[in-house]
């Protein structure tokens, strides 16, 4: 092992040689089997073992499941023309449930290897990782995995296989060009020809590419006739899958070098042209300090490893560090070279390099460097938490080990949201789906060791209002000396578009954000308006209307905290608010600075947003997903059936063969249960995917009952 590190840190003096990469695809399309296979042909592990090891889905959990559930980290070196490249490799899980884990490995990587199943094709999981990794700018090249099904199962001619191959390619294609920014969409199309797509088994341990192919005088033919007289065992050594694939990674996929100058620019918004602004884009070993932290795992040893990517300058043991976002400072303990479970130990690494660190306090998002800087864009998932349960010790003993763990759990997993009701003394777990909530469940009680009970699942709604508030609501600070108006209004549909799709980015605004102003005026704002939003969160706008008041920029920012205190529990049932726009009109101070402190601050904002939001026809909106159903046909009336009784909607159905495929749109409310419900009621032969989700109006019917509910719930007074 110790001559692999010798050759890992040889490799990474030499920015040009290092690919960052990230392995993504749909559930069961053959990830981590296909990362296994890249390990052993590193000389990582044994060959007999690649494929059954699973080296990278290290916990039992992931063993007993047969799914990956954490992303897990790799450093390898790889020989391309006489030179040694390092290979940084992470293997991403494919349940839409753990998407979150794939969201934040993007940031660390350059280039995604996508996976496509030969015999399923795009899948709604691929596309989700495609979205996920272009947000980043992080440039895709294909693999079409399981190519020995297409000649065993389906005994498909070779004519009927290139057939399938190109409408996975074009399907692939037509979705880069769709998802990414216009210059990317064209210039990242994926193309047979030069090799930036591959073909093969990782499960037979085989790759081909037509750069391959033609450099070694392999032909499709032989594959084929290999299957078809079973030497197909000697195809691993005719074209190795690690060699095809990690030839294709260093020919099409971007070092550190290339790919910061343009993926800088889309996540830091610091000034480009200061001294750190050209340190991250030319990614300059000798400049200041950037590390981005994508993971954080608690070790019973060494206690808090963080991973990350480093962007910028040289990281070493016993430096000390400010956390940006913690506002504290820190020192670097240790750093490590990541090995899938493992760490080995090393003295320094330079920048471009997916590198862990011991002895940060931190979470997944921080930006580490030498000293208060601007920090990186906030990692945000595609989908939100939309699932909760209540959780409490079985004994009460245990109690202060229960919010040790879900410390812990939140920092490993940041899509879990642990939310601790001071009032109630409730604990909740706010998680991506059922079985999100039930594989954290499981490790507090197996890996942590804490007897825990927890309640039924509860879904998230969102509070939102369907029209302008038709007065100014005022809110008064306890003293009476400071008076603040608003209006709200619903947030224009382009806006919120833009919102999500991460053009406008959620944070604070400052003067220089001149991009962020130009877009707002580019949806329709006037320019003096755009120049006066505040800030976006969570999906809401806060602009500032006033005109000449003396002491507003000292209030400023209290007016910003409780907007987002309101933002995240809203009138109606203190439940997160979405698509509101809040205008402050006008505000009335007193001139004494003691007077309008915190205290005299937060009450008048709460109750002015508060009080124009009720007078603007407050809804609740429930969490909606669409889902794909995958079926023998003669089930078609029983899908259909349980998606009507579970309040759904259905949206398409297709048949090809003997499959049926139907799209539906369910309230997640509804969902609990629906894997089962679905496994009876098609004889175990269905499965979903999900697809998309979003949030719709609730029906009128259900709105009061659902409301009382959760009030009930909260311990809050019924009426208001």
């Amino acid at each position: 092992m110790a001559k692999m590190v010798e050759r890992v840190m040889g490799a990474m003096k030499y920015p040009e040689r290092i690919r960052n990469i990230a392995i993504c695809a749909h559930i069961d399309h053959g990830k981590t089997t296909f990362s296994d296979n890249l390990l052993a042909g590193a000389g990582m592990m044994s060959e007999e073992l690649a494929g059954k090891a699973l080296q990278l889905d290290f916990h039992a959990d992931e063993q007993a499941r047969g799914i990956t559930i954490d992303s897990a980290a790799v450093s390898m070196v790889h020989e391309f023309e006489d030179k040694e490249f390092l290979v940084n490799l992470i293997d991403t899980p494919g349940h839409v449930d753990f998407g979150g884990d794939v969201t934040r490995a993007m940031r660390a990587v350059d280039g995604a290897i996508v996976l496509s199943c030969a015999s399923e094709g795009v899948m709604p999981q691929t596309e989700t990782v495609l979205r996920q990794a272009l947000r980043e700018r992080v440039k895709p090249i294909l693999f079409i995995n399981k190519v020995d099904r297409l000649i065993k199962e389906l005994q498909l001619t070779p004519e009927m296989m290139q057939e399938r191959f190109i409408k996975i390619i074009n399907h692939v294609n037509k979705l880069i060009k769709q998802i990414a920014e216009k210059e990317y969409g064209e210039k990242w199309q994926v193309n047979v020809q030069n090799g930036s797509v591959c073909f093969g088994s990782a499960f037979h341990n085989w790759a081909l590419s037509i750069p391959y192919m033609k450099e070694h005088g392999v032909t499709f033919k032989e594959i084929i006739d290999a299957y078809q007289n079973d030497t197909w065992k000697d195809l691993k050594k005719r074209c190795p899958l690690h060699k095809v694939v990690l030839d294709a990674v260093i020919d099409h996929l971007p070092n550190p070098g290339e790919a910061q100058k343009y993926r800088v620019p889309r996540l830091w918004h610091g000034d480009l042209e200061s001294e750190d602004g050209k340190a991250l884009v030319n990614c300059d070993p000798k400049g200041p300090m950037y590390f981005v932290i994508t993971k954080t795992v608690v070790d019973p040893q060494a206690g808090e490893i963080s991973t990350g990517r480093l962007f910028s300058g040289t990281i070493s043991k016993g430096m000390t560090a400010y956390l940006n976002l913690g506002k504290q400072n820190a020192r670097i303990q240790q750093v490590f070279v990541m090995n899938g479970a493992k760490r080995e130990i090393v003295n320094d690494v330079p920048c471009g390099n997916i590198v862990a660190v011991g002895g940060l306090k931190s979470y997944p998002g921080e930006t580490i460097t030498d000293k208060p800087t601007e920090p990186f864009e906030k990692i945000s998932h595609i989908f939100e938490p939309v699932v909760t349960k209540a959780i409490e010790a079985k004994s009460p003993a245990d109690l202060p080990k229960l919010v040790e763990v879900l410390r812990v759990v939140s920092k490993e997993d940041p899509s879990i949201k642990i939310e601790i009701n001071e009032e109630t003394g409730e604990h909740l777990m706010h998680g991506m789906g059922e079985l999100h909530l039930e594989v954290i469940e499981n490790r507090i009680k197996t890996e942590k060791g804490v007897e825990i009970t927890t309640s039924p699942p509860i879904v998230v709604y969102r509070e939102t209002i369907t029209k302008p508030s038709s007065a100014e609501a005022e809110g008064k600070s306890p003293n009476k000396h400071n008076k603040l108006y608003f209006r709200v209004e619903p947030l224009e549909p382009n806006v919120a578009e833009a919102i999500k799709k991460g053009e406008i980015p959620e944070s604070r605004m400052r003067k220089k954000d001149t991009a962020v102003f130009d877009k707002f005026v580019e949806l329709g704002y006037d320019s003096k308006l755009a120049k006066k939003v505040l800030e976006v969160f969570n999906g809401n706008v806060l602009i500032e209307e006033t005109r000449g008041i003396v002491y507003l920029h000292e209030i400023i920012e209290l007016v910003m905290d409780m907007f987002e205190d309101v933002m995240n529990s809203g009138p109606l049932a203190r439940e997160p608010c979405l698509g509101v726009k809040v205008r402050l009109m006008d505000c009335k101070l007193h001139e004494d600075t003691i007077h309008r402190g915190p205290a005299q601050m937060y009450p008048a904002v709460r109750e002015g947003i508060r009080g124009a939001m009720n007078i603007a026809n407050p809804v609740l909106f429930e969490p909606v997903q669409t889902l794909r159903f995958e079926a023998p046909a003669e089930y078609m009336g029983e899908i259909s059936k349980l998606i009507s009784n579970k309040r759904g909607q259905l949206l398409d159905m297709q048949q090809e063969g003997e499959m049926i495929t139907v799209i539906g749109k369910l309230p997640v409310g509804e969902m609990f249960g629906l894997s089962n419900d679905l496994r009876s009621a098609t004889g175990g032969r269905g499965n979903s995917s999900l697809i998309d989700q979003n949030f719709e109006r609730m029906p009128g019917e259900l709105q009061q009952k659902i409301v009382r509910q959760i009030r009930e719930r909260k311990g809050l007074k019924l009426e208001e």
